[in-house]
């Protein structure tokens, strides 16, 4: 019998089929509750559609997406495989997937099923080009590592080498792959990988968020893999991809050379007779092996929803672990921001002063540093945190880490290079720069970020602080959805709540919240409302006037609607620009929609992005806006704009926080007190 690898390498190999096939049977499969469809309606026609063609279709490159249908019942899907998968297997994969999810899902419009050879996903939604960091799940090999410290140091520089060279992949493949040596003479391999549809940024931001969290759920272990709609990645001690595989697709890759394969020097006599056996007892035990596989796959199987059970578990640990791996030394952003200096300060809020600061490694920051006596305590201060560090959205400010040191606490955030909104829609000098191809982009983006906070984000989130100094513009002019203190998080079956503590700001909030306390995504649609007609207008809704009369916006925007004069409501220096005046007064009309009185009438945020993406679809009349003269609100709450306390200076970054002031009202309705966060 002729042995082409001694008995070590082939007990070796023999253990990577025992973990990779228990690997294999974990398939993991989220039901995503978006939304419900039925058997024979046009969107199950679609989706069967859009699905029938993925094994078919998709080629070496492992990555397809297809769509099919218009509007409401367009259905989308996106497939990936491993970046050095065979297509055979690929394909075999993306169709095991396919019967899967409909078997498991088949009633939900959003469902996405992952094993350690393919990504299968579809929706109603976009999913081409956005990225989706949630929900994410981790899977760790039991054994831990020898020198924790150490393998950890290594495993980090390994994924931080990767990240970048996945990220600067084509819009065909975004994967890398390498080792490291780590320590006691351990070798780490990795591969990571995006969707290549994804940007550079969000690639890397989805990695990103991907390796912060190994820490908490990987701590101190051999190997670990993590998954998410838009990027892979995975670690071992041993190589468990195919770089042969991997050198036929990308023939630049940099990947280090296969180690050589021991052959045992042939011989002759007395060592004969020990080879034989050699050979016998490693035979026997690849056998064992293999009956022990078959044995685990079965038992896998049957208690494949253990593992989601486990997965709760580890989301019920205090959260603020989760965090842990953004926290930066707090004498490295005191040095940072020169030591808080007036010259790198930025702006001043009712909680605390932002402040400009520098890296060692020359990354600008934006640090917020909180006031000792802002009332914004330890629970507000970790809701902040890790609201932030879960979300990944191109239209959400980015946090990059946090410092606590006393009663010191601090936010570092992404330096957004520009002003925030209201510096540039309620100031006449900047307001000009703002055509409408960027006011239309900055509605876009803002609805795109509010969507994917309600219905895209791990659990679903409400703002209730929606409005123009919170959202910040990067140097593209891309708005960015800032300042998540006040943000209140929902199970993705909850959809409102109540409270006896109403935060936010005047102009912004809708009367269900003010009066009676109630919150719900539809408040947030409220406020996304006024900022659109705030936009088209560059007039501020809590301080507007109409000639000799006091009107706020609101009824300003509803009166000429009505009357068919709503081109008055728009910005005189647009009416004479180049832009669509069909797009203002739709977008106008939208707006209208938004802060309608009633809660039940105002459009979900996924309707408002369909309603902006698409001209052809047919918007229906709205009812009163809130706080209207003849509603029964009207405009007699008496807004004031010291309510809401403005730096002279917020450019890059997080806008200040609400003041709130006088408690009276004109009309004898009773206004809740609102309170610092």
């Amino acid at each position: 019998m002729m042995i082409v690898m001694n008995h070590q390498r082939l007990l070796f190999l023999a253990l990577v089929l025992l973990i990779e096939a228990g690997q294999l049977a974990s398939a993991q499969i989220s039901c995503q509750n978006n939304g419900n469809f039925t058997r024979n309606s046009r969107y199950a026609v679609n989706l069967n559609s859009t699905l029938s063609d993925l094994s078919r279709n998709v080629n070496d490159t492992g990555f397809y997406n297809a769509s099919a249908g218009e509007g409401t019942d367009r259905a989308n899907a996106m497939v990936l495989c491993r970046g050095d998968a065979q297509l055979d297997a690929c394909r075999e994969c993306i169709g095991e997937a396919t019967e899967e999810l409909l078997r498991s899902c088949p009633n939900q419009k959003q469902a996405i099923r992952w094993d350690e050879r393919c990504m299968l996903r579809y929706s109603n939604a976009t999913i081409y080009g956005n990225m989706e960091s949630s929900p994410m799940w981790y899977w760790w090999n039991p054994n831990n590592a020898t020198s924790p410290a150490e393998f950890e140091d290594s495993v980090r520089r390994l994924l931080d080498g990767l990240r970048d060279q996945a990220a600067n992949g084509g819009s065909l493949r975004k994967v890398a792959a390498g080792n490291e040596s780590g320590p006691d003479f351990q070798d780490i391999f990795a591969l990571l990988q995006c969707t290549p549809d994804l940007i550079k940024e969000d690639c890397s931001s989805c990695l990103i968020n991907a390796i912060g969290n190994i820490p908490v759920y990987c701590d101190g272990k051999r190997g670990c893999r993590v998954i998410s709609p838009s990027c892979t990645l995975r670690f071992e001690i041993y190589p468990f991809y195919n770089e042969t595989r991997l050198r036929e697709l990308d023939p630049t890759s940099s990947l280090s050379p296969p180690a050589p394969v021991p052959v045992p020097s042939s011989s002759s006599g007395k060592g004969d007779g020990n080879t034989t056996k050699i050979v016998i007892i490693v035979v026997a035990i690849v056998l064992s092996l293999i009956l022990a596989v078959s044995a685990i796959i079965w038992l896998r199987r049957r208690k494949t929803h253990k593992l989601t059970g486990m997965h709760h578990q580890l989301e019920d640990v205090d959260e603020i672990s989760t965090a842990e791996s953004l926290q930066y030394d707090f004498s490295t952003i005191k040095t940072a921001t020169n030591d808080f200096s007036d010259g790198n300060k930025l702006g001043q809020g009712g909680f605390g002063a932002v402040y400009k600061g520098t890296l060692p490694n020359g990354q600008e920051i934006a640090v917020k540093r909180l006031s000792r006596d802002s009332g914004q305590g330890v629970v507000e201060f970790k809701n902040e945190v890790l609201l932030l560090a879960k979300l990944q959205h191109r239209n959400l400010v980015r946090l990059l880490g946090f410092a606590i040191q006393g009663m010191e606490k601090l936010l570092i955030y992404e330096l957004v290079q520009n002003a925030s909104l209201d510096q540039f829609i309620f100031e006449q000098r900047s307001r000009s720069y703002l055509d409408w191809d960027r006011r239309y982009k900055i509605i876009g983006g803002i609805a795109r970020g509010i969507l994917y906070l309600h219905e895209d984000s791990r659990l679903r989130i409400i703002h209730r602080d929606l409005k123009a100094s919170n959202i910040l513009l990067d140097k593209e002019m891309n708005p960015k959805i800032a300042d998540f203190g006040m943000a209140r998080l929902f199970g993705q079956d909850e959809t409102q709540g109540n409270t006896s503590r109403v935060v936010g700001t005047y102009g912004y909030m809708p009367p269900e919240y003010i009066i009676h306390g109630q919150f719900s995504i539809k408040s947030d649609v409220f406020s996304f409302g006024v900022l659109v007609l705030e936009i088209i207008s560059g007039r501020k809704n809590s301080d507007f006037r109409s000639g000799e009369n006091v009107e706020d916006l609101l009824g300003f925007a509803w009166k000429n609607w009505r009357e068919g004069t709503a081109t008055n409501v728009v910005d005189p220096g647009l009416r004479s620009g180049s832009g669509s005046m069909s797009e203002m007064l739709r977008c106008i009309h939208i707006g209208l929609l938004c802060v309608q009185d009633n809660a039940a009438e105002r459009p979900t945020m996924a309707s408002v992005v369909i309603m902006l993406s698409s001209a052809s679809i047919s918007l229906p009349l709205p009812a009163e806006p809130a706080f209207y003269l003849a509603s029964g609100y009207t405009s007699r709450l008496d807004y004031d704009d010291s309510r809401e306390h403005h730096s002279t200076n917020t450019l890059q970054a997080p806008p200040p926080l609400a003041d709130h002031s006088d408690h009276s009202s004109n009309n004898d309705v009773s206004i809740t007190d609102l309170h610092p966060r």
